[in-house]
């Protein structure tokens, strides 16, 4: 049984980079206070995004450069010129993200000339890199690195580098003070709008819903700074890499790329990694979903020159000593397991063994036989029930786009007609017996396809959709949105 939840719940789904605002992407700024605000008017008491962590150039927030760091690209910028950083003036250009990183460069410049004068400001920074100096010094030198040697894979950098030879590693930081300087400005002004939006989610009754994906980019300073612990060569590429078998998703499987984890390594290290990386997670949120869950249980270990998934084998993993660990560690653990695709015996026990909530996709729920797992009525207590989610399509496009025999199914179970699919699907996750209930943001609003936040397995026109704006009070979408939470028992009403 779920412990971390007291009560039935709903959720919104929007990622930060889809909020509405000036900058080329969303930001921690009044659009986000102004989100909280709306979906708790409307009834929910919980917002969900992805993962926070800096992106590559495609933009994915589960391909992160740290599992510890947040974004630069999500800072508001607008407050800086309230604290003399930025000119009002620097704002009036186009803001693209060539421009955001200007303006922060800029605005790290300044902001460590006040500190020389300023020492509560000084005392502030101190505080924060001493909190965070497990990863925060091996961050701001990795993308320092990155940034000097034209964005290469670290594998690619210079030996002495590449293998963090002392006396190359100590040149660099003598090197290049100004930009440290700025990452660890970002990483602490990231951490202060966060606090800021946290608080006042807590204040009105919101919860902030994360996402940790199981596996870090190779391309990340979590591999570069700790090899030992990742199935990558002497020379830094994978032996090993993480995927999924062929199934009736894909005849050749999935090849990830991750670097896979030495679990006997970590198991040596009593999960040391494993502990700072989910503590420092719930430090900033309230719930947190684990990305393929059953890879704790058992994963695909694929040849790291295989080109697909076909090829490799299952490998147990140590996942009831690492949950263990982190109850010891942490206390309870308001995990999600998002426990999708072909999930053995195994994996559900591992999951029910520590009161973890499994996921419900009612995108899947149709075209199949009364025992579909998915199907509404087949739902239980302990499962956290998505219209769809971040890589399914919007429910008007993934009704528009699905086999007749899966449509007229849906219509069926749902009692409903085609132009009110949206809603239908809303009022099903709504009325199910999970305890938690989460909704995209483009399924309140009955948005097509031209609204899909993402297509696995591919680069490109990916994690750009955006708000226009945020829906005022009256807007139907919340009104609706009201009326079935207060009648499925979801309100704080």
């Amino acid at each position: 049984m779920v412990t971390w939840i007291d009560r039935r719940k709903s959720a919104v789904l929007l990622h930060i980079t889809s909020l509405p605002g000036p900058f080329h992407k969303g930001v921690l700024g009044k659009e986000a206070f102004a989100f909280i605000d709306a979906i708790a008017a409307a009834g929910f008491s919980v917002w969900q995004f992805l993962p926070l962590g800096p992106t590559h150039g495609h933009g994915s927030p589960y391909e992160s450069l740290s599992s510890f760091a947040g974004n630069p690209e999500l800072l508001d910028l607008r407050e800086f010129t309230s604290k003399g950083w930025l000119d009002e003036t620097d704002l009036d250009d186009e803001l693209t993200a060539e421009r955001h990183a200007e303006l922060r460069t800029k605005a790290s410049l300044n902001f460590w000339q006040q500190a020389a004068a300023d020492t509560q400001l000084q005392q502030d920074v101190q505080a924060f890199c001493q909190q965070h100096s497990s990863w925060l010094e091996d961050y701001s030198l990795f993308s320092t690195l990155k940034s000097i040697l034209a964005d290469r894979a670290w594998w690619h950098w210079p030996q002495t580098l590449r293998d963090q030879d002392t006396e190359a590693l100590a040149t660099t930081r003598a090197c290049n003070t100004v930009r440290i300087q700025q990452v660890i400005f970002e990483q602490f002004m990231f951490d202060c709008q966060w606090k800021a939006i946290k608080s006042y989610a807590e204040v009105s009754g919101i919860e902030l819903f994360g996402d940790l994906p199981i596996y870090v980019a190779h391309d990340s300073a979590d591999v570069w700074a700790a090899k030992q612990m990742f199935t990558v060569s002497d020379i830094g590429l994978c032996d090993e890499v993480a995927g999924v078998p062929p199934d009736y998703f894909s005849a050749t499987g999935q090849r990830w790329g991750n670097p896979l984890y030495r679990w006997d390594k970590m198991v040596e290290d009593h999960f040391a990694w494993w502990v700072e990386r989910v503590r420092h997670q719930m430090e900033r949120m309230h719930l947190l979903r684990i990305d393929h869950f059953r890879g704790l249980e058992a994963y695909w270990a694929i040849p790291g020159e295989s080109g697909d998934g076909i090829i490799g084998e299952w490998r147990k993993a140590p996942g009831r000593a690492l949950l263990e660990t982190l109850q010891q560690q942490l206390g309870a653990l308001p995990l999600v397991a998002e426990d999708l695709g072909i999930i053995t015996d195994e994996v559900t026990t591992l999951r029910k063994d520590f009161g973890l909530p499994g996921m419900k996709i009612l995108q899947f729920a149709f075209g199949g036989d009364d025992h579909n797992p998915y199907l509404p009525c087949n739902h239980d207590v302990d499962s956290v029930v998505y219209t769809g989610t971040h890589d399914n399509d919007t429910t008007v496009g993934w009704f528009n786009h699905a086999d007749e025999h899966i449509r007229q199914h849906a219509l069926q179970v749902l009692d409903t007609r085609p132009a009110d699919i949206a809603w239908a699907m809303i009022e099903a996750a709504l009325a199910s017996p999970a305890m938690l209930a989460v909704i995209p943001m483009q399924d309140l609003l009955e948005l097509d396809s031209d609204a899909k936040f993402n297509t696995p397995g591919t680069l490109e026109n990916n994690w750009c959709w955006r708000l226009d704006s945020i829906p005022d009070a009256e807007n139907g979408c919340w009104q609706k949105a009201a009326r079935l939470n207060r009648k499925y028992d979801r309100s704080t009403d």
